[in-house]
């Protein structure tokens, strides 16, 4: 898919698990209205105040897989156990429709949507260190010991990938992250297909492509 064919914008925001990127994304669509949250469809079970279809759309591992198995996702990834998947349909309709829609997905699915929506802008976020990483997971006070050491050891195989992706905050300040966070959202905007395919009338007596 050709970038021009697209009015919208497509965000991939990635971090491991502790970096604050729920918390970021979280601000992020509060302060900027034209950045639509996907939701993604998962077999996990839901956290404390997540609601269906909010968060995330909770399904069975069977009815998982038989959208998998119809082609209905766009990139879908196992991340500690469990499956995430993002419709493909629903989306392309969003963004020829002129959304900037905004995935919160692993390095796996960020490869996958890549290979299909080439504009897609990347965007990970990265904890100050891992010492860091370690002292948030034990604040949330959700995980036993085991559980948070396996997520220290996933986190810096995800890390790894980091330069996969267009743009990296860093969070260590949360204000300046957001601060960070909208910047790039608002320079992806200028890129030429994007302004070319949301204000044709600006460009078309120069008759260029």
């Amino acid at each position: 898919m050709s970038e021009p064919m697209n009015a919208g914008s497509l965000f991939v925001v990635s971090a491991p698990s502790g970096a604050g990127k729920t918390t970021l994304v979280k601000l992020l669509l509060e302060r900027d209205s034209q950045v639509r949250h996907s939701i993604s469809y998962t077999t996990r079970a839901p956290r404390p105040g997540e609601q269906n279809g909010r968060e995330y759309h909770f399904v069975d591992v069977a009815a998982f897989s038989a959208m998998r198995e119809r082609g209905e996702f766009l990139e879908w990834a196992e991340v500690h156990g469990n499956f995430y998947g993002t419709s493909r349909l629903w989306l392309e309709d969003q963004m020829h429709a002129g959304h900037d829609m905004l995935l919160e997905i692993d390095w796996q699915g960020a490869q996958q949507v890549r290979e299909i929506f080439r504009e897609a802008v990347g965007i990970f976020i990265m904890p100050p260190s891992v010492a860091e990483l370690e002292k948030r997971l034990r604040g949330r006070g959700q995980d036993a010991e085991e559980v948070i050491q396996r997520r220290v050891a996933a986190a810096l195989g995800e890390m790894r990938h980091v330069g996969e992706f267009d743009f990296v905050i860093i969070n260590n300040n949360l204000q300046e992250a957001l601060d960070d966070l909208c910047a790039a959202v608002r320079a992806s905007r200028q890129r030429f297909a994007k302004q070319a395919a949301r204000h044709p009338e600006v460009f078309r007596f120069l008759n260029i492509q």
